[in-house]
Protein backbone atom coordinates (compact mmCIF):
# COMPACT_ATOMS: atom_id res chain seq x y z
CA UNK A 1 0.00 0.00 0.00
CA UNK A 2 2.93 2.26 0.76
CA UNK A 3 4.15 1.90 -2.57
CA UNK A 4 0.81 2.68 -4.75
CA UNK A 5 0.79 5.92 -2.65
CA UNK A 6 4.57 6.77 -3.21
CA UNK A 7 4.04 6.24 -6.60
CA UNK A 8 0.99 7.90 -6.87
CA UNK A 9 1.99 11.01 -4.94
CA UNK A 10 4.87 11.44 -7.26
CA UNK A 11 3.63 10.79 -10.07
CA UNK A 12 1.49 13.50 -9.57
CA UNK A 13 4.21 15.68 -8.05
CA UNK A 14 5.85 15.19 -11.45
CA UNK A 15 2.51 16.35 -13.85
CA UNK A 16 2.35 19.03 -11.60
CA UNK A 17 5.60 20.60 -12.07
CA UNK A 18 5.39 19.39 -16.10
CA UNK A 19 2.33 20.98 -16.17
CA UNK A 20 3.25 24.33 -14.27
CA UNK A 21 6.48 24.58 -16.63
CA UNK A 22 5.08 23.48 -20.14
CA UNK A 23 2.16 26.27 -19.31
CA UNK A 24 5.06 28.83 -18.28
CA UNK A 25 6.99 28.19 -21.38
CA UNK A 26 3.70 28.08 -23.82
CA UNK A 27 2.35 31.03 -22.50
CA UNK A 28 5.09 33.47 -22.62
CA UNK A 29 6.25 32.58 -26.06
CA UNK A 30 2.81 32.89 -27.68
CA UNK A 31 0.20 34.59 -24.86
CA UNK A 32 -0.26 37.94 -23.89
CA UNK A 33 0.32 39.13 -20.32
CA UNK A 34 -2.90 39.16 -19.19
CA UNK A 35 -2.71 35.09 -20.16
CA UNK A 36 0.56 35.13 -18.41
CA UNK A 37 -0.52 36.63 -15.54
CA UNK A 38 -3.57 34.17 -15.29
CA UNK A 39 -1.35 31.03 -15.60
CA UNK A 40 0.89 32.71 -12.93
CA UNK A 41 -2.24 33.06 -10.40
CA UNK A 42 -2.87 29.15 -11.23
CA UNK A 43 0.10 27.80 -10.56
CA UNK A 44 0.36 29.38 -7.28
CA UNK A 45 -3.04 27.46 -7.07
CA UNK A 46 -1.78 24.77 -7.68
CA UNK A 47 0.72 24.47 -5.34
CA UNK A 48 -2.15 23.39 -3.00
CA UNK A 49 -1.75 20.02 -5.02
CA UNK A 50 1.84 19.82 -5.86
CA UNK A 51 3.38 20.69 -2.06
CA UNK A 52 1.75 17.76 -0.53
CA UNK A 53 1.88 15.25 -3.49
CA UNK A 54 5.52 16.30 -2.97
CA UNK A 55 5.67 15.61 1.01
CA UNK A 56 3.73 12.39 1.05
CA UNK A 57 5.98 11.00 -2.08
CA UNK A 58 9.20 12.34 0.24
CA UNK A 59 7.09 10.64 3.27
CA UNK A 60 6.69 7.42 1.81
CA UNK A 61 10.04 7.24 0.26
CA UNK A 62 11.85 7.35 3.04
CA UNK A 63 9.87 5.32 4.97
CA UNK A 64 9.95 2.80 2.07
CA UNK A 65 14.15 3.05 1.71
CA UNK A 66 14.67 3.14 5.49
CA UNK A 67 16.61 -0.27 5.33
CA UNK A 68 17.50 -0.33 1.87
CA UNK A 69 20.90 -0.19 0.43
CA UNK A 70 21.17 -1.01 -2.62
CA UNK A 71 22.54 1.54 -5.61
CA UNK A 72 18.76 2.24 -6.48
CA UNK A 73 17.72 3.25 -3.41
CA UNK A 74 20.91 5.51 -2.90
CA UNK A 75 20.52 7.44 -5.99
CA UNK A 76 16.67 7.91 -5.24
CA UNK A 77 17.73 9.19 -1.23
CA UNK A 78 20.74 11.60 -2.93
CA UNK A 79 17.74 13.11 -5.23
CA UNK A 80 15.05 13.63 -3.26
CA UNK A 81 16.86 16.40 -0.79
CA UNK A 82 18.13 18.48 -3.77
CA UNK A 83 14.60 18.18 -5.54
CA UNK A 84 13.25 19.99 -1.92
CA UNK A 85 15.75 22.36 -1.75
CA UNK A 86 15.08 23.46 -5.67
CA UNK A 87 11.37 23.52 -4.92
CA UNK A 88 11.68 25.29 -1.84
CA UNK A 89 14.64 27.94 -2.05
CA UNK A 90 14.08 28.40 -5.92
CA UNK A 91 10.52 27.11 -7.03
CA UNK A 92 8.31 28.26 -4.47
CA UNK A 93 9.54 32.12 -3.93
CA UNK A 94 10.10 32.15 -7.40
CA UNK A 95 6.69 31.44 -8.08
CA UNK A 96 4.84 34.03 -5.75
CA UNK A 97 7.58 36.53 -6.95
CA UNK A 98 6.30 36.00 -11.08
CA UNK A 99 2.58 35.92 -10.12
CA UNK A 100 2.77 39.40 -8.15
CA UNK A 101 5.43 41.17 -10.48
CA UNK A 102 3.00 39.12 -13.10
CA UNK A 103 -0.12 40.16 -11.49
CA UNK A 104 0.76 44.34 -11.32
CA UNK A 105 1.26 44.38 -14.75
CA UNK A 106 5.41 44.66 -14.26
CA UNK A 107 7.01 42.38 -17.20
CA UNK A 108 10.32 43.93 -17.02
CA UNK A 109 13.61 42.43 -17.14
CA UNK A 110 13.75 41.37 -13.49
CA UNK A 111 10.78 39.09 -14.21
CA UNK A 112 11.62 37.77 -17.25
CA UNK A 113 15.86 36.83 -15.65
CA UNK A 114 13.68 34.79 -12.60
CA UNK A 115 11.83 33.45 -15.36
CA UNK A 116 15.00 31.75 -16.83
CA UNK A 117 15.98 30.83 -13.43
CA UNK A 118 12.50 29.30 -12.32
CA UNK A 119 12.51 27.61 -15.85
CA UNK A 120 15.80 25.97 -15.50
CA UNK A 121 15.07 24.54 -11.89
CA UNK A 122 11.81 23.43 -13.22
CA UNK A 123 13.66 21.13 -15.80
CA UNK A 124 16.12 20.00 -13.34
CA UNK A 125 13.36 19.09 -10.90
CA UNK A 126 11.57 16.85 -13.90
CA UNK A 127 14.43 15.73 -15.12
CA UNK A 128 15.86 14.31 -10.95
CA UNK A 129 11.82 13.33 -10.76
CA UNK A 130 12.08 11.77 -14.24
CA UNK A 131 15.14 9.54 -12.68
CA UNK A 132 13.81 8.79 -9.63
CA UNK A 133 10.63 7.68 -11.04
CA UNK A 134 12.70 5.36 -13.70
CA UNK A 135 14.57 3.99 -10.63
CA UNK A 136 11.71 2.91 -8.51
CA UNK A 137 9.92 1.61 -11.59
CA UNK A 138 13.08 -0.57 -11.37
CA UNK A 139 13.08 -0.97 -7.92
CA UNK A 140 9.58 -3.01 -8.60
CA UNK A 141 10.47 -4.95 -11.20
CA UNK A 142 8.05 -3.23 -13.66
CA UNK A 143 11.02 -2.26 -16.22
CA UNK A 144 14.48 -3.84 -16.72
CA UNK A 145 17.41 -3.41 -15.27
CA UNK A 146 19.91 -2.70 -18.33
CA UNK A 147 22.36 -5.35 -18.70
Amino acid sequence: MKTRIHAIAGGIGFVMILLFWASTAISELFANHETVAAVKAMILRGMFILIPAMAIAGGTGMALGQKRKDALTRAKKTRMPVIALNGLVILLPAAWFLAGKAAAGEFDSTLYAVQVVELIAGAANLTMMGLNIRDGLRMTGRIRRPR
